[in-house]
């Protein structure tokens, strides 16, 4: 039967398009070159391609672009439950239960880890993932605090580091103790070499451990054996399609070693699980979660894998670089983000993060909303009750697409350098990662890539969170070991700096703010320089309107401080700012800023520094900072809190 299109005679609807011209792409291209040119953008950049000014680079080398259509039109996803599974190994996805929630479990205590873990389970959480041997639990400790789990219905997986030995035994021991036949067994050993030795600084043997754990899963066919991990990259500040890169490498080096040790190549990929970090950008975890599928169906193609066997175990979890110490309760909203990624991306197993781990040892409080995080978003968000939601979407299939190569490329690098333990080895993947931190941190401390709480809306009066030590982190690398390193670092070390003489002496670091003008004039600047100077832990004293050079440099003189920042308006500048900055050096000031736009003149004038939105903020904390502390402490009774 034809359906008339709307307005069209005899269908009875308005044409609600009628009298509005075709919307074309080069209309829309026009209309983005108009907003962009009185937005100040030159002319030359708007001649040929104007979009191309809000394109987005990525850390992969590829653009995302501001507007995506069918044309060209991205790789075929496939269909859910068919190769090349990006879409899902199971035509229908997650509807039936949803995702396993997985909780994660650093407790070296087997006493509290025994109670945690049955909360867990007890309250939605379907597995559990514990940091044995090193600096976690005793791996003898293993068969008590699993003494109230159910290991047939709840598996295990380790996170055994070098200890995978000991770790391996104690729990295979645990399962025959509380009468788990072989068969049904569905732990998972967690044996990682590559990443050990990655962590460690030391050289990867991967064929030892993998044949000790082949040789564990003789009679056990659900017992998982190897983990590859690509969160080792993403939390040493890589990109995604470096890790999902790296991940598809260390898979296949296992795959390889399985196979070697007597495995067929269809058991081997079975027991291998991958593990991805899920951060708070939503897009970008969604595609790598669908092309990194789509990357390990092509490596099993290639070793002639069946297309029924080629699934693959995915486990998410919520990214450690992301977690701040500072303003720690914004992890539950960037945890949520990710998990909500993790569950639209297809992920088998979800950890998120409790919102004070990169505090210490997380509170039983934290860890009930990270377990009810997911819980929420399956149970009443229903999330898993659409297959593949964001398939079909223009931007997520090219996303998805541009990932995959990203990740390929990597890949083949690596392959060609030798494979996994041989990049680790010889610092080719360091190498790439340690690239693209530079270039990471410095969207950072320019806060073209914000951290709300730290480098945007600091809270400078803020009482940290106090936790006991996590001896399972690693923020303290090896010699040459890969990092864990948190985009707030480098703001959170300046506030450590700023409490540490807060403590000492009763009073915070604290700038002068010179507001020339009226509050209308200045106001705007002088929030701009609060929350910048709150983001290095440095108070600001707001005098109120000041009216000319020589009532700035009496206030200055007055408030016995050491810094100022010049705010207000560019029209009171262009008449007042040189004076201004002559006053404040006149009267003994250490540095002096100016919230605005470099400007030479002002600079010539005694300006040191212009405090404006792209500036590397970090080191014009930390310059500041330095001069502060190195200054006789201030004394308290001028000291204002900061504006907001």
């Amino acid at each position: 039967m034809d359906v008339p299109e709307s307005g069209a005679a005899g269908s009875g609807a308005p044409n609600l398009a009628e009298g509005f011209p075709a919307a074309t792409y080069e209309r829309w291209r026009e209309l983005v070159a108009g907003v962009l040119r009185k937005s100040g953008v030159p002319e030359e950049r708007l001649a040929d391609v104007p979009e191309s000014v809000l394109a987005t680079h990525t850390y992969d080398g590829f653009d995302i672009e501001p507007l995506h259509t069918f044309d060209p039109p991205a790789a075929d996803p496939g269909f859910p439950g068919l190769p090349p599974f990006t879409r899902g190994y199971r035509p229908g996805g997650g509807v039936a239960q949803g995702w396993d929630i997985r909780a994660r479990h650093t407790d070296a205590d087997p006493a509290v880890l025994r109670r945690r873990a049955h909360d867990d389970l007890m309250n939605g959480a379907g597995s559990l993932w514990i940091a044995v041997g090193g600096t976690g639990l005793p791996a003898s400790a293993l068969g008590e605090a699993l003494a109230d789990v159910h290991l047939d219905l709840a598996p295990v997986v380790l996170d055994p580091g070098a200890d995978h030995e000991d770790a391996a035994d104690a729990l295979l021991e645990a399962h025959a103790d509380a009468g788990v036949p072989d068969g049904r067994i569905t732990s998972h050993l967690g044996v990682d070499p590559l990443t050990t030795a990655a962590r460690s600084g030391g050289r990867p043997d991967v064929m030892d451990p993998v044949r000790f754990a082949a040789d564990r899963s003789r009679g056990r066919p659900g017992l998982g054996l190897v983990v590859a991990d690509g969160t080792l990259v993403h939390n040493a500040g890589g990109s995604e399609g470096q890790e999902i890169g790296f991940a598809i490498a260390a898979g296949t080096a296992y795959l390889r070693a399985l196979h070697a040790a007597g495995l067929d190549l269809p058991d081997a990929a079975r027991r291998v699980e991958f593990r991805l970090s899920a951060s708070a950008d939503q897009f970008s975890v969604i595609a790598k979660l669908r092309a990194v599928r789509a990357m390990w169906n092509q490596v099993l193609a290639a070793s002639g894998v069946p297309a029924d066997q080629r699934s693959m175990r995915l486990h998410a979890a919520t990214s450690e670089a992301m977690m701040t110490r500072r303003d720690p309760h914004v992890n539950m909203l960037r945890t949520t983000v990710a998990c909500f990624a993790a569950g639209v991306g297809g992920a088998d197993s979800v950890t998120v993060a409790p919102f004070d781990s990169a505090v210490g040892l997380p509170d039983d409080f934290a860890r009930r909303v990270a377990r009810n995080t997911q819980s929420l978003l399956i149970e009443e968000a229903h999330l898993a009750r659409v297959v593949d939601p964001a398939g079909g979407s223009f931007y997520v299939e090219s996303l998805t697409r541009d990932l995959y190569r990203a990740g390929w490329a990597l890949f083949q690098e690596v392959e060609a350098a030798g494979g996994a333990a041989e990049a680790v080895e010889h610092g080719l993947l360091r190498e790439r990662v340690d690239a693209v931190w530079e270039r990471r941190r410095l969207d950072l401390a320019h806060r073209r890539a914000p951290l709300t709480g730290v480098s945007e809306f600091p809270n400078a009066d803020e009482t940290p969170l106090v936790r006991p030590v996590d001896p399972a982190r690693f923020d303290a690398p090896a010699p040459g070991g890969f990092p864990v390193r948190r985009y707030a670092d480098d703001y959170e070390a300046l506030r450590d700096r700023s409490d540490t003489r807060a403590g000492d002496t009763g009073h915070r670091p604290t700038a002068f703010l010179a507001t020339l003008g009226p509050v209308a004039a200045h106001t705007a600047r002088a929030s701009f320089a609060v929350n910048l100077l709150a983001a290095g832990g440095i108070a600001a004293e707001d005098p109120g309107p000041l009216d000319g050079a020589a009532a700035v440099r009496d206030a200055f003189a007055a408030s016995g401080r050491r810094v100022a920042v010049i705010c207000s308006s560019d029209a009171v500048y262009a008449e007042h700012a040189e004076a201004v900055a002559r006053a404040l050096k006149d009267a003994g000031a250490r540095r002096v800023l100016l919230a605005g736009a470099p400007d030479d003149a002002y600079r010539e004038a005694g300006v040191d520094a212009f405090a404006h939105r792209g500036c590397d903020a970090v080191a014009l904390l930390t310059d500041l900072v330095d001069v502060l502390l190195t200054d006789p402490p201030e004394p308290s009774a001028t000291a204002q809190g900061a504006r907001t």
